[in-house]
């Protein structure tokens, strides 16, 4: 599961702790209001208004708070390219975990309609999106896509309670210094997917609490310090050729996705073997 398009780093992008209004959104991402396609796209093309989508959500109690665009070299597709909002339940945007959904889209072929849906933790702003228990909702911009997005958006929802039963189940599991320690090894081997280096770090880094609140032995725990240790970076290793240096956070949505997706399913697997 990951994003189905790329956003620069320089694209423009407005978050917040409180729900974005129309305007605000406006702003940074004129294009989510479009009301029809570039005029390049063909009569085969099939618009879909993220406008209508957002509306739905919020009807649901899902806010948005962050929004990004993508630039552009014509003027002329401003208003119509790629965009991407976040949206949390209106419950939780200040808690200590939400559930969060993804939306991607355009309305000029630079991007096909995605809807993913996550769990966020805010004490360490790490997100968690789940593997075969959450929903990830593709649809091109051809044929009757209406049914298709409403039918996605609905099987994202429900994929919430079943994530919320996986966390829970993993509360109640512990583990043994040594299962942590196994954990820990293959989290490594996922993000430094090269048999032939030295790792940089060791698995006792990356189990490491950055906040009393996490040092527990639950396996709901461990992945969350391991998760966030990988994710933030910041650890101090070294070279294979034993220079110093400090691992680096991972940037990028897709990237991010693709590696808490990993853990979450090495997560699963675990809390099924101890079940």
């Amino acid at each position: 599961m990951q994003l189905s398009s790329r956003f620069a780093h320089r694209s423009p992008v407005l978050r917040s702790d409180h729900p974005l209004s129309d305007d605000q959104i406006r702003t940074v991402a004129p294009s989510i209001f479009a009301e029809t396609p570039h005029e390049s796209r063909s009569q085969r093309y099939s618009y879909i208004p993220t406008a209508a989508v957002l509306t739905e959500l919020r009807n649901e109690g899902f806010q948005p708070f962050m929004v990004c665009q993508t630039r552009v070299r014509h003027e002329d597709r401003r208003d119509y390219t790629k965009h991407m909002l976040r949206l949390r339940h209106e419950s939780q945007i200040n808690g200590t975990e939400a559930n969060e959904i993804i939306l991607l889209n355009s309305h000029d072929g630079t991007s096909s309609y995605q809807m993913l849906a996550g769990m966020f933790r805010f004490v360490c702003q790490n997100g968690l999106v789940c593997g075969d228990t959450f929903a990830d909702v593709r649809v091109p911009h051809k044929g009757n896509v209406t049914d298709h997005v409403i039918e996605g958006a609905y099987e994202v929802l429900q994929g919430f309670e079943r994530v919320q039963h996986s966390r829970d189940a993993m509360r109640a599991i512990a583990l043994e210094e040594g299962e942590a320690e196994v954990f820990a090894r293959s989290a490594l081997a996922l993000k430094y997917d090269d048999p032939g280096k030295t790792l940089p770090i060791t698995e006792s880094q990356v189990l490491r609490p950055r906040r009393f609140d996490d040092n527990r032995l639950d396996l709901w725990s461990t992945f969350n310090r391991v998760q966030e240790n990988l994710v933030k970076g910041g650890l101090a290793g070294r070279t294979a050729n034993g220079r110093q240096q400090r691992t680096r956070p991972v940037q990028g949505i897709d990237q991010n996705v693709r590696l808490n997706r990993a853990l979450w399913l090495l997560a699963e697997g675990l809390r099924q073997l101890k079940a």
